[in-house]
């Protein structure tokens, strides 16, 4: 299997974040291709791999997947050995239906406080919107950590790093970059992320790009 990750520029995409630390930490080995946004040229580039004109999109052989749950799903298949859902049912169940929730939801947090790899930390004040995804991200990953985690897998929301920590990757740069208050607990699992080899990768390239886009430098 010769697999192609499509990319938009890490400092900034959430949507390929996700895949990527996700393969990267399983192992699953891929070409990369990486697509700079705000170009004049750049959805002309994206559909050249993919038909929704946004990034991320796999490739393989003659087969195209986009949409990063898509992808998601799509290794989970190709790759039965590895555990990239939970074993469990019951903690399978829960895994996707936060993955679908962090896929479909969350506009207030994602609105006000955008990913970027780059930016310093530095404290926003939430708004109302914000404030109240941050409370559902919060007991969601207390929940899934006081039900399956802090087993002898480790301590990632299901035990052992599965699909539903890459869901969540961007959600935890955002909440580090912006310094918003949480429990330590929940601080103590977003440190847990920031050490993967995977989310250094991916850290080390945001700030190895020479691509800026104003409008989300400045904020």
């Amino acid at each position: 299997m010769s697999l192609t990750l499509v990319i938009a520029n890490k400092a900034y995409s959430s949507w390929s974040f996700r895949p990527y630390i996700l393969m990267r930490y399983f192992g699953i080995g891929f070409a990369e291709v990486t697509i700079p946004l705000g170009e004049p040229t750049t959805r002309e580039q994206i559909l050249r791999y993919g038909p929704s004109g946004k990034c991320p999109a796999l490739i393989d052989g003659d087969l195209t997947i986009w949409d990063s749950l898509a992808i998601i799903e799509y290794l989970a298949e190709s790759f039965p050995h590895l555990n990239i859902w939970p074993r469990d049912k019951a903690a399978r169940a829960m895994a996707r239906s936060m993955s679908a929730e962090m896929h479909s939801g969350f506009m207030g947090l994602r609105s006000h406080l955008p990913m970027n790899m780059r930016r310093p930390v530095m404290a926003r004040p939430l708004t109302p919107e914000a404030a109240a995804d941050v409370a559902r991200v919060e007991a969601a990953w207390a929940v899934a950590r006081h039900k399956f985690g802090h087993r002898e897998q480790g301590d990632f929301l299901f035990g052992a790093f599965s699909a539903a920590d890459a869901m969540f990757a961007p959600v935890v740069n955002r909440f580090h970059i912006y310094d918003v208050p949480v429990s330590s607990e929940a601080r103590d699992y977003m440190k847990l992320m920031m050490a993967l080899p995977a989310w250094r990768d991916w850290q080390n390239g945001a700030e190895a790009e020479v691509w800026r886009v104003a409008k989300w430098e400045e904020i």
